[in-house]
């Protein structure tokens, strides 16, 4: 994929970056095989597994859980009302959208207690396993995994064409929980509104944004401090993974967009923005 040769100029040590759509790679570059932090686009495993355990009867989506008034629900949008790290609530669940690692924290002992396993072991049941991931949870549910380019891309594909989950269920996950609540979008200030589903960023209307002007508005995702990135935009029917050794910052803001466009426009696809 020609776009993809972007990458080579940008300013990070390592990259790896790739395009698949529901069945197959596209294009990559960079070493699939190379084990990269996701930082933050961890939420997104936790997230999938949060809605196998809802499936599954494990825990109920409005069940209470975290601050009081919070539910399941809540913790999966940042809408719970805790703040970004530690468990003293800032605002009324369902006021505000906090970014809230501590609220995916919260989730995962949520499902541990009503699993009766530990977090890592449902997740390696739920999701890792059935997906042939090599990845890895070394440590916190919202930033903690480990793994490589090929496991992100395959988790793509899961989001392009659910296995592990109903579509009607990925359908709610990535459509807006608790509409019109403003909040931060990290990196890149105050968004009113700030649009979330249960565990994904949606990508909507925000300007700016991480992803490009050619991605519609249902496309969703995360990205990581660590220079990590995944999203799905169901329009295009494809999906782009991003890991590398450089943490997120100005240079991302500029290099991602522009890489998605041009994938995007590579492929043929035309979002919203253009």
């Amino acid at each position: 994929m020609e776009a993809l040769r972007q990458v080579e100029e940008w300013p990070v040590g390592a990259a790896a970056v790739g395009v698949t759509d529901a069945t197959a790679e596209a294009g990559t570059t960079g070493d699939k095989a190379a084990t990269f932090p996701w930082a933050s686009v961890t939420k997104l495993l936790t997230a999938l597994a949060a809605l196998v355990a809802a499936e599954e009867g494990v825990v109920e989506l409005d069940e209470p859980a975290g601050p009081p008034g919070s539910t399941v629900r809540h913790l999966l949008a940042h809408a719970s009302g805790l703040p970004p790290e530690g468990e003293a609530p800032i605002a009324q669940p369902g006021t505000r959208r906090i970014y809230s690692n501590a609220g995916f924290e919260v989730l995962a002992r949520v499902i541990e207690d009503r699993g009766e396993m530990p977090f890592s072991d449902y997740l390696r049941a739920a999701v890792l396993d059935p997906l042939a991931l090599g990845a890895s949870l070394d440590g916190s549910p919202a930033s903690g995994a480990n793994g490589t380019l090929d496991d992100l891309l395959m988790l793509g594909r899961e989001l392009l064409a659910p296995r592990l989950i109903a579509p009607e269920t990925l359908a709610e996950a990535t459509e807006v929980a608790f509409p019109r609540l403003a909040g931060v979008l990290p990196g890149f200030g105050r968004m009113e509104p700030n649009d979330w589903g249960l565990g994904f960023e949606l990508r909507d209307e925000k300007r700016p944004h991480w992803t490009g002007a050619r991605n519609s508005p249902r496309t969703f995702g995360h990205f990581g401090q660590s220079g990590s990135f995944l999203w799905v935009d169901p329009e295009a029917r494809c999906a782009c993974a991003c890991l590398c050794d450089t943490a997120f910052g100005d240079w991302a803001k500029e290099a991602w967009p522009r890489l998605s466009d041009a994938i995007l426009a590579e492929l043929g696809a035309t979002g919203a923005g253009v």
